[in-house]
């Protein structure tokens, strides 16, 4: 009896370890076959470009295909929602951006949870967003901006990108600090967002600095402010909100970011390996020159620190989202 118990005992270990050391030979031979990065947003815009870049990098890297899949719909959340279903082994990956720590407070029936359905690997950019009027509203500053709206309150309009992104949520925020109120229009993107303050039917837009950039730099649109800490070296003569000396904005920073996750239960050697080759592919100096040409630096970051500005940004934004009572349904 005494022999059989250890002859059981025997073949549990020896299966254990075997169990153990298949899965790190798998590990290690990571990756084995395509990698895919779902982007939640249209081909073409900034998250979709430095995902492209940085897919084709790890290819290069990793000596494996990577592939884009955008997947549309929801401000991003049916593709996050896609990927925090699929298998944790390394091979389905998504970009997420600011607005994904914005929408737990917007959407009440929100089918995954970021914080527990995906695992950080890295934050991957970030920028600042600019603050743009029709140049035809007689205000040359941001200072001269929010004055403007405390002399007319309810009677400037500020287009956004739609109900929940980063450019309603951080116009909100200005709003709330500044102590003045002008009117939400939302728009299906930043691009009609920006069409229509550019035909004087709103007055206000915030925009990332790559679709910004070129309407600013042809006159149609003025820049009158930055959201960033520091300003931009693309728009070296535009302040920053901070700059203003506007009460109750001092110090005030938005900056946008964007960054990889893989879904919950991922092994920590692979999120591990993953954050290595985008640190490498971060650095290289085309990679860089091409994200700062964007206005949106490369700004790699640990998992854990990741998931920390994750979880900071998802307090910062609720707290905006109860000031200002926004919602989507």
């Amino acid at each position: 009896m005494l022999s059989l118990v250890r002859s059981s005992i025997s073949c549990l270990l020896l299966a254990t370890v075997s169990a153990i050391g298949m899965a790190g030979a798998a590990q290690a031979a990571y990756p084995e076959k395509p990698i895919s990065i779902v982007v939640p947003y249209s081909p073409g815009g900034t998250n979709d470009v430095v995902a492209r870049l940085l897919a084709r990098k790890l290819g290069e890297q990793m000596a494996q295909t990577v592939i884009v899949e955008n997947k549309v719909g929801a401000s991003g959340n049916i593709g996050a929602d896609t990927v925090a279903r699929s298998t944790p082994d390394g091979y389905t990956l998504v970009l997420v951006t600011m607005g994904h720590s914005i929408h737990p407070s917007m959407y009440k029936n929100l089918r995954y949870d970021i914080t527990k359905d995906l695992a950080p690997i890295a934050r991957l950019s970030s920028g600042p967003m600019l603050v743009m009027v029709n140049p035809d509203l007689p205000v040359r500053n941001f200072a001269e901006l929010v004055a403007m709206a405390k002399s007319k309150p309810g009677e400037l309009n500020y287009a956004s990108a739609g109900n929940g992104s980063s450019t309603h949520l951080a116009t909100e925020l200005i709003d709330h600090q500044a102590g003045i109120k002008m009117v939400h229009i939302p728009y299906g993107g930043s691009a009609p967002a920006m069409v229509d303050v550019i035909a004087g039917n709103a007055q206000v837009v915030l925009d990332l600095m790559f679709s910004a950039l070129p309407q600013v730099q042809s006159g149609k649109l003025r820049a009158v402010g930055i959201t960033s800490k520091l300003r931009s070296p693309l728009l070296p003569d535009v302040p920053t909100i901070a700059e203003s000396n506007v009460p109750g904005l001092e110090g005030f920073d938005a900056e946008v970011w964007n960054g990889l996750m893989a879904p919950a239960g991922t092994p920590k050697p692979i999120i591990d390996r993953l954050n290595a080759e985008l640190k490498t592919a971060l650095a290289d100096p085309e990679i860089k020159q091409r994200l700062d040409a964007q206005g949106f630096p490369a700004n790699w970051s640990t998992p854990s620190d990741f998931g920390a500005l994750i979880k900071a940004d998802i307090a910062r934004w609720a707290e905006v989202v109860k000031v200002s009572g926004a919602r989507v349904e």
